[in-house]
């Protein structure tokens, strides 16, 4: 079969449209496109790209058609892969972004924004609820909250350089109590 960058590209923006739930989804589609139609690889081909493209960092279904591509006819192959499984997505963003844009000024969408903006504060709330029942459990957790929170909203101090510091805070406190001599309960 034809394994020109048009021809892969086709055949992975073919999937690429098809490609609705992530990239778990990817290995049905790819085994009847690649093996059953086609048959550029053969099964335990597409089942180790399939492993390789879930063991590196990115998306799985970007990955495993880099790894397929490559295959098919080198850097120009991976090339052509990666840009058919990634164009439908890219278009569809931009077709919804066009059209929120479009009817973004209606009163109905500015109403449904607003209630989903009450909602976020809602659930954020609950989170943060949930989180201090927790997390705040005895007056040193207390303490390190507020001092985070000051150091935070009043210095403007790095979110990673707190939580360094609450950690660093929480080990020394944890060796501190350690190292205390338990007291004998009644004998």
């Amino acid at each position: 079969m034809d394994k020109s960058f048009y021809s892969i590209f086709k055949t992975f923006f073919k999937v690429g449209t098809l490609l609705l739930g992530g990239g778990y989804v990817i290995l049905p589609l790819l085994q009847a496109e690649l093996v059953d139609k086609k048959g550029w690889i053969d099964s335990d081909g597409l089942c180790e790209y399939y492993a390789l493209g879930q063991s590196v960092p990115g998306i799985i279904a970007a990955n495993m058609s880099i790894f397929v591509g490559y295959k098919l006819r080198g850097q120009i192959g991976a090339l052509a892969a990666v840009l058919g499984i990634v164009t439908p997505a890219f278009l569809a963003i931009i077709l919804v972004a066009t059209m929120l844009e479009e009817i973004v000024h209606l009163n109905f969408i500015q109403s449904i924004f607003w209630g989903v903006g009450i909602g976020v504060i809602l659930l954020v709330y609950l989170a943060t609820k949930e989180m201090w029942n927790k997390s705040i459990v005895d007056k040193f957790t207390c303490v390190v909250f507020f001092a985070a929170f000051i150091l935070s909203t009043c210095f403007q101090v790095s979110p990673a350089l707190i939580i360094i510091l609450s950690i660093i805070s929480g080990i020394i406190y944890k060796k501190h109590i350690d190292a205390k001599p338990k007291k004998e309960d009644d004998k």
